[in-house]
């Protein structure tokens, strides 16, 4: 039996703007992703193409795995971020591997009013996985909300990392644009002999 799950989170972030705006910190979109990911469990495989290993899975207390997710990064013209899903691997079980999809797909994008800054987004997130022998007679009233709560506590971990780790991620690097833009500034700066 094949079922499905789905889950979506939005998000809403305000941000006081410092000397350099958050649009252009956004048009890093590596910084996002290093926002919402670990480190260790991430590699960069291209430019926009990262593979995200997810935190181990306990579903129902009878299967654990680890999903991989290899995900697109991009941003556009007007400082949006967008993200994609472009496969999926599990780790932990081979029978759901061969038989699970993944579909996660998101945006944040700006909006700038006077000193300050909303960001707002929206992530959806679709599993679907042939169910294993040892669940095909649980009922379905009892598995679509357990997988979609677990899909919805997914989404939930990045809001919580995306709304703690990009503030402190955008604030330490426009400190380091305003060091670098001022060094640059004092170099131009005719030397005067005083």
């Amino acid at each position: 039996m094949y079922v499905s799950f789905r889950a979506s989170e939005s998000v809403q972030i305000s941000i006081e703007n410092e000397e350099t705006p958050i649009k252009h910190y956004l048009r890093q979109p590596k910084r996002l992703v290093n926002a919402i990911a670990d480190p260790q469990l991430m590699k960069q495989i291209s430019d926009d193409l990262y593979e995200l290993k997810m935190r181990p899975i306990n579903f129902m207390e009878i299967y654990h795995f680890q999903p991989i997710v290899l995900l697109k990064v991009w941003s556009g013209s007007n400082g949006s971020v967008y993200l994609k899903s472009e496969g999926c691997q599990i780790e932990g079980i081979d029978y759901i591997n061969k038989r699970f999809s993944l579909k996660l797909k998101g945006v944040l994008y700006p909006r700038e009013s006077k000193r300050q800054t909303n960001l707002e987004g929206q992530s959806d997130l679709e599993v679907g996985v042939e169910l294993p022998t040892a669940l095909m007679f649980t009922p379905q009233a009892f598995l679509e909300p357990a997988g979609n709560q677990l899909l919805k506590s997914v989404l939930g971990r990045i809001k919580q990392k995306l709304t703690t780790q990009l503030i402190h991620d955008y604030r330490a690097w426009a400190s380091q644009e305003t060091q670098a833009e001022a060094k640059s500034v004092s170099k131009l700066s005719p030397d005067l002999g005083f």
